[in-house]
């Protein structure tokens, strides 16, 4: 069953549709792989600056631990409400889209659909810095198509 868009986004449905198989197909664990690749991805392109922000790596290491089965569900939770409220009090839009991704990536050990969320956040991240070119918007999706492709799967 495939996922539906939450957020409000110029995209290519087609491409959305082909990174939605190949998240049906893959492992809550690959899928937070991904979903922290993505992250900082979307981080770099925006040029943030905060980069090694103690929220964020928090929510980064809590997710990895979640991969090893080190760490309980609240902590995910919690690290994923902490970077949602970082994004909530950023009066940049581009930047509060951007740790919204950053976010749900992280709370994809939560719920595999937030991975797919944190790629939806990733379009609409390129949206505001690309207003309709969608050869930017194809070019992210092919990126996340090939990326969650090249992950190695791993059942746990």
């Amino acid at each position: 069953m495939s996922t539906r868009t939450k957020i409000k986004i110029s995209d290519d449905i087609k491409l959305r549709k082909m990174l939605d198989a190949e998240y049906e197909k893959s492992s809550q664990v690959k899928l937070c792989k991904y979903a922290l690749l993505l992250a900082t991805h979307i981080l770099t392109i925006i040029e943030y600056d905060d980069m090694n922000n103690s929220i964020i790596r928090n929510g980064y290491a809590v997710n990895e631990k979640w991969q090893k089965g080190n760490a309980r569900m609240h902590d995910v939770r919690q690290a994923g409400f902490q970077i949602h409220q970082m994004a909530k009090n950023s009066k940049d839009n581009v930047i509060q889209t951007a740790l919204r991704a950053v976010g749900q990536a992280v709370a994809t050990a939560h719920m595999t659909e937030h991975a797919m969320v944190a790629s939806d956040y990733a379009i609409k991240v390129i949206n505001l810095l690309f207003p309709n070119d969608m050869n930017v918007v194809r070019q992210e999706r092919l990126w996340q198509i090939e990326q969650l492709k090249n992950i190695e799967d791993m059942v746990v």
